[in-house]
């Protein structure tokens, strides 16, 4: 182990995860999932997001083997206004039509988290809800051309140009990014992981 480094799987590809992760201070060994991410009928958006979590960490876990002592963490984030799912936008006109209905308007975020260290597992979600202020078709506009949105769930990143959207949260602003540090990092704890500021350098 490196010095100040704790090394973790993540079961993910996000960018975003990644970077929440490596800037405390975790050795992240990236093993992304390719588990079929289609929603079960009538499900949820807090229930997709668990189980999504889960069976990505599931899946990952058991192609490592029982040999691997790493913890493995997954998570799936999705975005929902009144009960319906708003995922990545196929192409710009997707973008704004999703801008547009979440203008003026309240959403939540839940991320599922799945944590196992290969003798316990834990799974939980944390919802973040986010007012969108009323917002201008220029802006929606302007803001898709930026090109920012087109990979993000709901179509916009409140970590980057897609800050200027939102009025104000409420709950945790990382959840809002794809993954709820402060829950995470206690789950972390719970399965016996070191924090990367409590291990000797």
């Amino acid at each position: 182990m490196k010095n100040n480094v704790v090394p973790l799987i993540l079961a993910s590809s996000s960018p975003r995860r990644r970077e929440l992760l490596s800037q405390l201070g975790f050795e992240l060994i990236i093993r992304p999932s390719s588990l079929d991410e289609s929603h079960l009928p009538g499900e949820l958006p807090r229930d997709l997001a668990g189980r999504l979590a889960r069976l990505k960490g599931e899946s990952v876990a058991r192609e490592l083997g029982p040999t691997n002592k790493t913890p493995v963490l997954s998570a799936d984030t999705v975005v929902a206004l009144d009960g319906i799912v708003l995922g990545k936008p196929v192409d710009a006109a997707d973008s704004c039509r999703m801008l547009l209905m979440l203008s003026g308007r309240v959403h939540s975020v839940f991320s599922g988290v799945y944590i196992t260290n290969h003798v316990q597992n834990e799974t939980f979600v944390v919802e973040t809800r986010v007012h969108v202020r009323n917002i201008t078709e220029q802006e929606i506009n302007w803001y898709v051309a930026t090109g920012e949105p087109a990979d993000k769930a709901g179509s916009y990143a409140i970590q980057g140009i897609g800050s200027f959207l939102i009025e104000s949260i409420e709950g945790s602003h990382s959840n809002v990014i794809g993954l709820p540090l402060a829950e995470t990092l206690n789950a972390l704890k719970r399965a016996g992981l070191p924090m990367p500021w409590e291990v000797k350098g």
